[in-house]
């Protein structure tokens, strides 16, 4: 059944996703390159985009890293939704991309939310130039509100949606794949966006963070998987909150 998957997935829509995947993850790294120091090569397009100091980026520049981010991170945990979607009957190319574009949408508009608390963060000297957090206090309180969110009934309503995607698809199928994008992308980000703002406490640059985040929130929308992840993981998340202040008595 897997390499009966894997062959469906060879289609040049299927091959645009990914590369525009790779293309994302790259840019991403290269921004973490040269906040390092360790790049200043490249067009000078490229170069622009990957100069962005998240704890010194006005709020556009913040906006395009963390729309970026968002959809390097966010597209791959929907993956298992985009296949099913794919494998219904009487879908079409580009009902996918159509499909791709209003989830993307949604987390565009957390981007923009995003970009402003990173504005606001930076100009209270909150977090750092790599956009991490300076604030054992901001550290707890976001950790604090990503652990609790893990045991929501919101949480819980919106992974049951993103763990059943053949079950969301035939109750708004009569809505059009864009539309259905957007239901999708609302669901996800139900899931996920107290879990994306704990990029404030490892850094918004940190690439092993977003892997990390990544792994996270895809393992919580698999349905055999999932359950045994989302509440360890709150509690772990609460457990970090507790200690974070002790680190001002050190």
């Amino acid at each position: 059944m897997i390499a009966s998957r894997i062959r469906r997935m060879a289609g040049l829509h299927w091959l645009a996703l990914f590369g525009g995947g790779l293309v994302l993850w790259a840019l991403l790294f290269l921004m973490a390159l040269n906040e390092a120091g360790a790049w200043s090569g490249g067009a000078a397009f490229i170069e622009a985009i990957c100069s962005v100091t998240p704890g010194e980026a006005g709020f556009f520049p913040a906006a395009l890293m963390w729309l970026l981010m968002s959809a390097a991170m966010m597209a791959p945990t929907a993956l298992p939704a985009f296949a099913t979607y794919d494998d219904l009957p009487g879908t079409e190319p580009m009902g996918l991309l159509r499909l791709l574009a209003g989830y993307l949408l949604v987390w565009a508009a957390f981007a923009l939310v995003a970009a402003g608390l990173q504005v606001a963060f930076a100009s209270a000297d909150l977090i750092g130039q790599l956009g991490e957090s300076r604030s054992p206090w901001l550290t707890a309180g976001l950790f604090a509100l990503a652990g609790s969110y893990q045991f929501s009934t919101l949480k819980d309503a919106c992974l049951s949606r993103c763990r059943a995607p053949l079950t969301f698809f035939m109750a708004h199928w009569d809505e059009g794949a864009f539309r259905n994008g957007l239901r999708l992308g609302a669901d996800c980000l139900g899931c996920c966006w107290a879990l994306m703002l704990l990029a404030f406490v490892g850094g918004t640059m940190n690439l092993a963070f977003m892997g990390l985040a990544m792994v996270l929130m895809t393992l919580e929308k698999l349905p055999d998987i999932g359950r045994h992840v989302t509440k360890p993981l709150g509690y772990g998340l609460l457990g970090l909150a507790g200690l974070t202040p002790l680190s001002l008595l050190i």
